[in-house]
C-alpha cells in the first residue's frame, strides 16, 4: 500500500478507531449489495451475480478500507488486482462502466456516512484525515476498474474481430463449417445481404500537408464504428479506406439497407456508392461477385452515388459481356460520329428522362435546338429518338458505347 503520512497512529473516531466503524465486513456488505441493486443501475443482474462476485468484491473494498484507514495507506494495485479481475469480468459480460463507476461511488458515500454517523465535535480532524484518504482511495479504485474494464473490451473486440474476420471470409469463400460454429462461436444465418461498397477519398486524403493514410484510416474506422453501432456484432465486413464487402444476416427491407448506407455515408463524410444483393448462405460467394460487378457497373455508366440493386441495372448488367450483340449496338451510332453534338444531346436527353427543358438547360440551348437534333438523329440513324420503337435502339447503343469506352480506357491505364 502506499503511504501518505506515517507521522500519526490510525484514525481515530467517537474514541475508537475509525476502522471498527465499518462493522462486520459481510454484514455491511450485504447491506451495501442490497442498497445497489435497489438504489443504482444494476437491478438487473443476476441474482447470483449480486450475492455472490458484487459481494465479495464489496467486502475486499471493506477490507482495504479498513486497513488504510488503520495503517493510513492507500491501496497499491497490486492490492487491487483481484477488483480489477472482477471488473474484467464485468465487462465481458455485458454490464455497462457508468454502472460499476456508480457503484464505486455510491459505496464510497455510503461507507463515509456509516464512518462519521457517530462522530463528535471533536473528531474534525480525523473526519478531514479519513475523508482524504477515502477519496484517494476512491481515485486509485476508479483508475483501477476503467484500466481493467477497457482492457478487457479490447480483448473482447480482437476476440471479435478475429471471429468475424473468419466468418466472413469464409462465407466469401463458401467454406462454413458446423466445427467453425464451435470454435468461435459464430452463428451463420440461412439467408444474407450483401453489400459491396465504395468510399471515394475524404478530402483530408487529398491534403498535402497530411499524410493520406492518416484520415484515410479515420475514415474506415468511422465507418466500421457506425456499422457496429447499428448492427451490433452481426454485421459482418472486410472493409478498406477504399470500401470492401458487407454481410447482414437475413433479408432486411431496401429502406432499411438505403438508410444504414446513408447513415454510413455520413460516418465517413464522403458520398458512399453501394450494390446490394440478396442470397442464401450457400449463394454468397456468386452474390457478392455479382454484388461487385454491379458496383463497377454503377460506377462506369451512372456515375451517380447511391445504392443500385440488380433492378436499377438490369439493362446494363446484360449488356456487360462483349459479343456481336454489343458490337452491333456501338455500330448504330456511328453514322453520328461526324456530329458529336448529336450523340451529346442524345445521352443528355436520355439522361434527363427525354425532358427537353432539362436537357436544353443542361446543354446551354434552346429546346428548338434541342428538337433540331434529336429530328437529324433520326434522319441520320432511321431511328426517331421521340418514339419508343426508335429509343430503345438508340439508348442501348448509348450504354454499349459508354461500357466499350470504359473498358478501352480501363485496358489503356493498365
Amino acid at each position: 500500500m502506499t503511504t501518505l503520512d506515517q507521522s500519526n497512529p490510525r484514525i481515530m473516531l467517537a474514541g475508537a478507531p475509525a476502522s471498527s466503524q465499518l462493522g462486520n465486513l459481510r454484514s455491511m456488505a450485504v447491506d451495501l449489495v442490497g442498497h445497489f441493486s435497489n438504489v443504482v443501475p444494476c437491478g438487473n443482474l443476476p441474482r447470483e451475480e449480486l450475492s455472490g462476485d458484487v459481494t465479495n468484491v464489496t467486502m475486499e473494498c471493506l477490507r482495504l478500507a479498513m486497513e488504510m484507514l488503520d495503517r493510513r495507506r492507500v491501496p497499491t494495485d497490486e492490492d487491487l488486482a483481484g477488483f480489477s479481475e472482477s471488473t474484467g469480468q464485468w465487462a465481458r459480460e455485458g454490464i455497462p462502466l457508468d454502472t460499476i463507476l456508480e457503484v464505486l461511488h455510491e459505496g464510497f458515500r455510503l461507507g463515509w456516512l456509516h464512518l462519521v454517523s457517530n462522530a463528535g465535535e471533536g473528531d474534525v480532524e480525523s473526519m478531514a484525515r479519513s475523508g482524504e484518504l477515502l477519496i484517494a482511495m476512491l481515485a486509485r479504485v476508479a483508475v483501477s476498474a476503467t484500466e481493467a474494464y477497457i482492457s478487457e473490451l479490447k480483448v473482447v473486440a480482437s476476440e471479435h474481430h478475429t471471429a468475424s474476420h473468419t466468418l466472413v471470409t469464409a462465407l466469401l469463400a463458401g467454406r462454413t463449417s458446423p466445427a467453425m460454429v464451435r470454435q468461435f462461436g459464430v452463428e451463420i444465418a440461412a439467408e444474407y445481404t450483401v453489400i459491396a461498397l465504395h468510399l471515394p477519398r475524404h478530402a483530408d486524403e487529398d491534403d498535402p500537408a497530411i499524410d493520406s493514410a492518416v484520415p484515410a484510416r479515420r475514415k474506415l474506422r468511422r465507418v466500421q464504428a457506425e456499422l457496429a453501432t447499428i448492427c451490433g456484432r452481426t454485421g459482418l465486413s472486410l472493409l478498406s479506406p477504399e470500401g470492401g464487402t458487407v454481410l447482414l444476416p437475413g433479408s432486411n427491407s431496401d429502406a432499411w439497407v438505403d438508410e444504414l448506407i446513408g447513415k454510413l455515408g455520413a460516418a465517413a463524410e464522403v458520398p458512399v456508392t453501394a450494390a446490394v444483393v440478396q442470397a442464401d448462405t450457400g449463394d454468397v460467394p456468386a452474390a457478392a461477385e455479382r454484388a461487385n460487378e454491379l458496383l463497377d457497373l454503377a460506377q462506369r455508366v451512372r456515375g451517380v452515388p447511391k445504392v443500385y440493386r440488380m433492378a436499377d441495372l438490369v439493362f446494363e448488367y446484360q449488356m456487360m459481356r462483349p459479343g456481336p450483340g454489343r458490337e452491333h449496338l456501338i455500330g448504330l451510332l456511328d453514322p453520328l460520329e461526324r456530329t458529336p453534338d448529336l450523340i451529346t444531346t442524345l445521352d443528355v436527353h436520355v439522361r434527363n428522362d427525354l425532358n427537353r427543358q432539362r436537357t436544353a438547360r443542361q446543354l446551354h440551348v434552346h429546346t428548338n435546338t434541342v428538337d433540331y437534333r434529336l429530328k437529324r438523329i433520326a434522319e441520320i440513324t432511321g431511328m426517331d429518338p421521340s418514339r419508343p420503337s426508335g429509343l430503345r435502339p438508340l439508348q442501348a447503343a448509348l450504354v454499349a458505347r459508354r461500357l466499350e469506352s470504359s473498358r478501352t480506357r480501363a485496358n489503356t491505364s493498365t
